[in-house]
This record gives structure tokens, sequence and C-alpha cells, in this order.
């Protein structure tokens, strides 16, 4: 009977080592799958991260080629008046060479076209409007005509130059457009 009774503990104390290996074995494999699940999750915001310094410094590579392409912008905005002083100064200009007006607007001519061709040379380009299709992106309607023989949407006059730096519009044309 002793030897049944042995046996029989040897049994349960077998069954509960191997009840107790078949539990470490299920919480290694849970520590395992978290595990995993971690390295997923920390190798998924590794490739985003990764991904977003990319489009950063593609962003940064772009905005840093415009303010070089376009340098001098600002500059040129503000020499645009000058040049619209300058051609409504020239077009006071008369038959009599003589007087001390003509002699005052031969000098104006001479600033002008030194004054347009440093615009031609930096790739200011006026934007021709006069008896085109009305353009929304490089014009504005100022003022609205009707005129017999004229189709509508045509500029008429324009009022102000229009200039294009480069490929962007540096001020748009302000015309009066047929209706």
């Amino acid at each position: 009977m002793e030897t049944e009774q042995k046996e029989q503990k040897e049994q349960k104390e077998t069954k509960k080592m191997k009840v107790k290996a078949v539990k470490t074995k299920e919480k290694k494999k849970s520590e395992t799958t978290k595990l995993l699940e971690e390295n997923n999750i920390l190798n998924d915001k590794i490739l985003r991260i990764s991904a977003e310094m990319q489009n950063m410094k593609r962003r940064y590579e772009e905005t840093l080629a415009n303010t070089y392409k376009y340098d001098g912008e600002a500059l040129l905005k503000k020499i645009l008046p000058i040049v619209d002083n300058f051609e409504r100064a020239i077009k006071l200009d008369d038959a009599n060479l003589n007087d001390e007006l003509s002699k005052f607007l031969e000098g104006f001519k001479m600033i002008y076209a030194s004054l347009a061709n440093i615009l031609t040379s930096l790739e200011v380009k006026e934007i021709d409007c006069l008896n085109q299709e009305f353009d929304p992106n490089t014009m504005e309607a100022v003022l609205t005509h009707h005129e017999e023989g004229i189709a509508p949407g045509l500029v008429v006059d324009v009022m102000q130059k229009g200039y294009m730096y480069k490929d962007k519009v540096l001020r748009v044309a302000m015309v009066k457009v047929s209706e």
C-alpha cells in the first residue's frame, strides 16, 4: 500500500510539474508575442519617421530652390511703379524737340531703356494682354466695356501693365474687358 501511495504521490507531482511546465511555456509564448508586437510597432514608427524626414528634406530643398530662383522678387516689385512713371513721362513727348521738356524726356528715355534692359536681363517680361482673351491668372478686370464688333472676353485696354518674373506672375495686369 505504501508503494501505491508513493506511486500516486509521484504521479501527482509529475502532473503538477507538467502543468507548471505548460504554464511556463504559455507564459514565455505570451511574452514572446508581446515582444514581437512591440517590435513591429517600433519598426513601423521608425519607417514613418524616416519617411517624414525624407519629405521634410524634400520640401526644404524645394523651398530653398524657389528662394534662390526668385531672389530679388521684392525689389523688382518696388521697381515696377518707377518703370510705370517713366512710361507715363515718355508719353508726354511731342513733336517739338527743341523745348526744355523734350530735353528732359530724352534723358528719361535713356533711363527707361536702361531699366528695361536690366529687367529683361533678370527675366522680367511684360504680360502681353491687349486684344488677347482675358486670363484671370495674369490679369485683373478693372472695367468692362460694351462695343459692337468686339467679341466678349477680349482685353480692349490695358490700365496698368502686368509682369512675369521667370515663370511666376510678378504683378497682374489691370485691364478693361469687353462684355
